[in-house]
């Protein structure tokens, strides 16, 4: 049988080291995957429930093994399903390849069923690149092109293939007019700013007093050059959300994540500092940096689309972070006087006693703050971290301590819902020898990690390291958005939109033969977290948590706090346990001493 154009895309699929594609199936793709029939599933197909999922499962396996995540749909409402997935790794800087069906050739402009304009749709998510196949001899330019520049550009690309091309039989391009020849691969490159640029940079690090260092996602493989410079000039350093599992949370001089999700000492760390190192972020909160006229700044990146942005930096030094930062270190000159580092360990020191403190506080039933704390002392060295948006990321980013090789993520610049449970079968695919936790809310998991449970259910027994553990903060509350009523609109919880349904999730997983743990008294957490990590298969555990703790910013402002006593005014149903939780939560930063508890 000759080839045809769907043997093809798996072919040079295979040839470019793609080993899974993340997918659901429908007409739209028919041609392909009857191929995979027979190509003996090679590349894999990795079965979503959703093709929202494949995009999250695909993006968690890029995320943690560094690969470019391939997913494919059909067209029509397939396509539509991928976008949000697909949005998510754009916004996050993660190499991923879109395939996409389309009704036959024939049929387009037609109004046919499932018939819609993908490439219109497809123009914003996949800007660098999206492109519509008609002809096989098109194909090997445009499939390469689409992973090439999703690799080198960090961002998303897709490829359209109508049904009737697939079904074609598949013709390289000849050495003729108009006809576009194509090769496989890319060569890694190190890209280093002028001297002079890094010489400047170097001049104004060693003229500041107190110096603070943010790092971001880009700074990953430069933990050691970053750690260097740190103890050089005797500053703090500060992580970006997406860059939490950068640097270890050990050296007394990490002040861990900073932002609305952030700690005390990384506020304070911007407040007082005098010269700023920026590494590998585009960290988007400006008010959670110093003043514009306290510091002076330098940036490190090498996107040159997002270098200067964020902060009037003095110097960008567009580069790799591990080459521009050994290029800088031997220009710069070791602060002698090591007050300001001092200072900075000491409220670091000073946040953790209140971390613990306010992991101690009494909730009805269970404290989702202690949920996490117990849990951070407990996870494996090499352990996989994933987390949901809402109030779970709120304790994922101030009470997990990263060590060893732990590894860390969430939608960072989105910032949806749903990816936690996703990315974490993702991630297990990416490296099935480890074990990952997926930390996730209730809303987040009725949105769709109900079904990812299914997924995982589907695949576990596979797994080199069975263990896949999922923490759900079950407080019948979309909590985070419930606070952000309170504090930014002065409004009071709005029941109709804010109240979950009951459900049982540790039964629901027991269901599928998963583990199944529910827990409603505080002091059965350790032992249910210790059950999950020792389990022969995945694990949910279920917190059934208090929606009145509340998640604090690191430095409430006035407005705020005027905001939430006006939804009180207005009668919000929770205000009792509001002022009693808040209370107790507020007063441990202020309460001399430290803590202990067994």
């Amino acid at each position: 049988m000759s080839e045809l154009v769907s043997d093809y895309v798996l072919r040079r699929l295979r040839e470019w080291g793609v080993e899974k594609v993340f997918s659901y199936a429908g007409d739209g793709i028919n041609g392909i995957l009857a191929a995979w029939q027979r190509a003996g599933n090679d590349p894999r197909f990795i079965q979503a429930r959703h093709e929202e999922l494949a995009a999250f499962e695909a993006v968690g396996y890029a995320k943690f093994s560094g690969r470019t995540g391939v997913c494919m749909a059909t067209g029509g409402p397939g396509a539509v399903h991928l976008l949000n997935g697909l949005y998510d790794a754009k916004l996050d800087h993660v190499p991923m390849v879109a395939i996409v069906g389309q009704q036959g050739s024939t049929s387009l402009g037609g109004a046919y069923q499932q018939e819609i304009d993908l490439n219109s749709l497809y123009k914003d998510v996949a800007s660098e690149y999206v492109q519509f196949v008609s002809t096989p001899q098109q194909l090997p330019n445009a499939l390469d092109r689409a992973m090439r520049t999703a690799q080198a550009k960090r961002t998303v690309t897709a490829l359209i293939i109508p049904g009737d091309v697939q079904d074609m039989e598949y013709s390289p391009p000849t050495h003729a007019f108009k006809m576009v020849p194509s090769s496989l691969g890319i060569s890694g490159s190190t890209v280093t700013p002028a001297h002079e640029d890094v010489k400047h940079a170097a001049e104004i690090l060693n003229s500041g007093q107190r110096v603070a260092i943010m790092v971001g996602q880009g700074a990953r493989d430069a933990r050691d050059e970053v750690m260097e410079v740190a103890d050089v000039l005797g500053a703090g350093v500060a992580k970006a959300l997406l860059g939490k599992d950068v640097l270890p949370d050990d050296p007394p001089y990490v002040t861990g994540s900073s932002g609305l999700l952030g700690t005390r000492p990384s506020w304070e760390l911007m407040r007082d500092c005098d010269t700023l190192l920026m590494v590998g972020a585009s960290f988007p909160y400006s008010q959670f940096l110093p003043e514009f006229d306290q510091a002076r700044a330098v940036q490190i990146d090498i996107d040159p689309t997002l270098i200067g942005m964020r902060y009037p930096f003095e110097v960008n030094l567009l580069g790799d972070a591990r080459a521009t930062l050994r290029e800088l270190l031997p220009l710069l000159e070791r602060k002698q006087d090591r007050s300001w580092r001092e200072q900075v360990e000491r409220t670091v020191r000073d946040w953790w006693d209140v971390m613990e403190r306010r992991a101690g506080v009494e909730a009805d039933p269970i404290n989702p703050e202690r949920v996490f704390h117990e849990l951070s002392p407990m996870l494996p060295d090499n352990a996989m971290l994933t987390s949901d948006s809402g109030s779970a990321a709120n304790w994922y980013a101030r009470h997990l301590k990263i060590r060893g090789d732990i590894r860390g993520s969430l939608s960072g610049t989105l910032a949806t819902m749903g990816p936690g449970a996703p990315y974490a079968t993702g991630a297990k695919f990416a490296h099935p020898e480890r074990p990952v936790f997926a930390l996730v809310g209730d809303g987040a998991m009725q949105m769709n990690g109900i079904n990812e449970l299914i997924t995982i259910a589907h695949y576990w027994s596979e797994w080199q390291d069975p263990r896949v553990v999922i923490g759900v903060l079950n407080n019948r509350d979309l909590n985070q958005v419930t606070w952000e009523l309170r504090a930014m609109s002065g409004a009071p919880q709005f029941l109709p939109s804010q109240r979950l349904p009951e459900f049982g999730y540790a039964a629901f997983a027991e269901s599928l033969g998963l583990r199944g743990i529910k827990v409603d008294q505080p002091d059965h957490i350790h032992n249910a977290w210790q059950q999950a990590i020792q389990a022969d298969r995945p694990c949910l555990v279920e917190f059934v948590t208090d929606p009145a703790v509340p998640p604090i910013p690191p430095e409430a402002n006035w407005d705020q706090m005027e905001s939430v006593v006006e939804a009180m005014v207005k009668g919000d149903p929770e205000t009792w346990p509001m002022i009693k939780e808040g209370a107790k939560a507020k007063v441990q930063e202020f309460l001399p001493g430290r803590t202990d508890r067994e």
